[in-house]
């Protein structure tokens, strides 16, 4: 009967492996952190564009617009937007709300959180008349 050495890997060949992971890191993490910061920009703007629904039910139930993104949802212009943190639902971006007095016009803002990976992505933002703003650019 043949008995036949095990011979495991060698030095070089566990180099060149850690080499080629190495270099699938380098390249699939950035790509990796930008479709996560994509994702959640998108996430910000499906907020924004729900937030914006519920300011015009409450104007075409009071025929102004809700001051509040975190006082309680309650359908009029009393009431606010619902939002308790003021934050999206994945706390990335502080949102606020501008309006103009007499409450018939609004910009609902979505800024990144300070330290945060969207820090340096830009502003989102939309108004009662639908213009949609991403920084300087529409979105």
């Amino acid at each position: 009967m043949k008995r036949f050495n095990a011979r495991g890997f060698t030095l070089v060949e566990m180099m060149i492996v850690v080499a080629i992971v190495g270099i699938l890191a380098a390249v699939a993490l950035p790509s990796y952190r930008n479709y996560v910061i994509r994702g959640a920009r998108v996430q910000a703007q499906t907020e924004l564009l729900e937030l914006a629904s519920l300011q015009e039910k409450i104007f075409l139930n009071s025929n102004n617009y809700s001051p509040s993104v975190t006082t309680a949802y309650d359908g009029t212009a009393a009431g606010g937007l619902g939002r308790t943190s003021g934050q999206t639902n994945d706390g990335r971006y502080d949102l606020s709300l501008d309006i103009t007095v007499p409450s018939q016009t609004f910009v609902l803002t979505a800024t990144p959180t300070s330290g945060g990976s969207q820090a340096g992505d830009g502003n989102i933002s939309i108004s009662e008349s639908g213009r949609r703003l991403w920084g300087s650019a529409s979105w």
